[in-house]
């Protein structure tokens, strides 16, 4: 697929402007205008299902049943779930009364930002594109979607299925690298909703405040897996296993570290090897040969992540696991490691990759004060049997999200605010929440009887004697 050359930031200002014409009509849409819309991404990726598989693979060999699972099943569960709901989100939110302000009634009116603006990653680029824009149609805002140059047969894919389905007035897809990025964040959208490292987060969030802009940033960082006595090792490391190798590690909520008590690292080590070689093994070739691995994005992911373990090594880090690559083919083995600490990059920097380091603790005062000394993470994964020692893991931490006894499931539940803290993002998506990000809530408050002049000036004795009583009851 050829990449088209980057637009001019005269393209970039035409677009936004023509958008930016369009987006008070866009506002007045109807539920079922929107939801229309909607239904018509949703058909499209079904009809061109096989596509989207190969330009997956094209760009990083992902399997097809992790493009159906990663990509579209996200985009269309999402898009059910706002059709089901939108009539309702977008009705007025009645609020209660306090007795000050007895007379009133008040609601909030969800009205659309406006002008959005979508930098989407590499890692998941169908769904971390178009997710977010099901948010925007939903919330009726006009967008611009900045795709990923480091996956043009996806990107293609995407400003093609865009073209078709919608005027450029409307949404549009502009296609380049970071300087068109640079170019865009220039212009004054309403709101951005950036995925990326939490560096380029910084980056986007300076250019948003020179327009006062809302962001949404859904960064990343080190995600840790917490793993007690009490966890069934055998279903923690299947689920490990699983998370950390889909999409080739390539997956911001991927545990970036496994923390687990002293007493069952050799457990889970022996089960993290078999697990490894049941899902990538089983036809008796290596992982390389399996259909079920993806592949890092490009060579210089691939040299990060290889230099990463490298320097693990040299430091005294074992390999339990894995540890092969193959630098024609950007393929790094399922990696599990032990014996590591803060002085490898691997334990300093978010791996994005699947090499999994373990830590091991004897007292769960250990794991709050390791976790808690870093940046607060995306994701923090609990495997426990034992409720006081979730809750205790649980209370004593900070994250975006948490899941207990499974990882991942928060992404593509609709109903769980998705997104991280500080550090690792601000902002929520999914579901309700991704629709409010997209959306002013708007407070209106209406007189139905009486007046407040009692309180107006001339400011005499008897109304601050007024005040200091509506003051003490009120």
């Amino acid at each position: 697929m050829i990449v088209q050359e980057p637009v001019v930031h005269a393209d970039c200002k035409r677009i936004f402007e023509k958008q930016r014409r369009k987006a008070a009509y866009i506002a007045l849409t109807d539920a079922n205008e929107r939801k229309e819309k909607l239904q018509k991404i949703q058909a499209y990726l079904m009809e061109h299902q096989a596509e989207v598989e190969k330009v997956m693979y094209d760009d990083f060999r992902k399997p097809a049943s992790e493009v159906l699972l990663g990509e579209v099943y996200s985009i269309t569960s999402e898009i059910k779930f706002a059709c089901k709901n939108l009539k309702r989100w977008m009705a007025p939110q009645r609020l209660s009364t306090p007795m000050g302000m007895i007379g009133t009634v008040s609601y909030i009116k969800h009205e659309p930002k406006g002008n959005v603006l979508i930098i989407s990653p590499w890692n998941y680029p169908l769904s971390l594109a178009i997710k977010p824009l099901v948010s925007a149609i939903a919330a009726g805002n006009v967008a611009i979607i900045k795709p990923s140059e480091m996956t043009p047969n996806t990107s293609g894919f995407i400003k093609k299925m865009i073209g078709e389905l919608f005027d450029e007035n409307e949404v549009a897809v502009v296609e380049g690298d970071a300087t068109v990025a640079t170019e865009l964040l220039k212009l004054p959208f309403n709101h951005i909703f950036f995925t990326g490292a939490p560096s380029i987060g910084k980056i986007v969030m300076r250019a948003a405040a020179e327009h006062l802009a809302s962001v949404t940033l859904e960064l990343g960082g080190k995600s840790p897996n917490i793993i007690d006595e009490t966890a069934d090792i055998q279903k923690a490391a299947e689920m490990t296993a699983w998370s950390k190798c889909l999409n080739n590690g390539q997956t911001c909520i991927a545990a970036d570290y496994v923390m687990i008590h002293e007493s069952k690292k050799d457990a889970f080590v022996n089960a993290y090897r078999e697990v490894v070689k049941k899902m990538y093994t089983s036809d008796g070739y290596k992982v390389e040969a399996s259909d079920s691995y993806a592949r890092i994005v490009n060579q210089r992911h691939f040299q990060r992540i290889k230099g990463y373990l490298n320097d693990a090594v040299e430091k005294g880090a074992k390999i339990e696991v894995g540890g092969a690559t193959i630098a024609d083919q950007n393929f790094i083995e399922p990696t599990l490691l032990t014996h590591v600490n803060d002085g490898m990059k691997v334990m300093q920097e978010e791996i994005f990759g699947p090499v999994l380091p373990v830590l091991t603790y004897r007292d769960k005062e250990e794991v709050i004060g390791y976790v808690n000394s870093k940046e607060k993470p995306l994701a923090l994964y609990i495997h426990s049997n034992s409720q006081r020692s979730i809750d205790y893991f649980l209370n004593n931490t900070t994250a975006g999200d948490t899941v207990i006894n499974d990882m991942m499931l928060q992404f593509s539940n609709a109903e769980v605010p998705f997104g991280g803290v500080n550090n690792s993002g601000i902002g929520k998506s999914n579901g309700f929440f991704g629709f409010q990000e997209m959306s002013n809530l708007r407070g209106v408050t209406k007189r139905q009887f009486g007046t407040m002049k009692f309180i107006y000036p001339p400011y005499t004795d008897k109304v601050k004697k007024l005040i200091e009583l509506f003051i003490k009851y009120f």
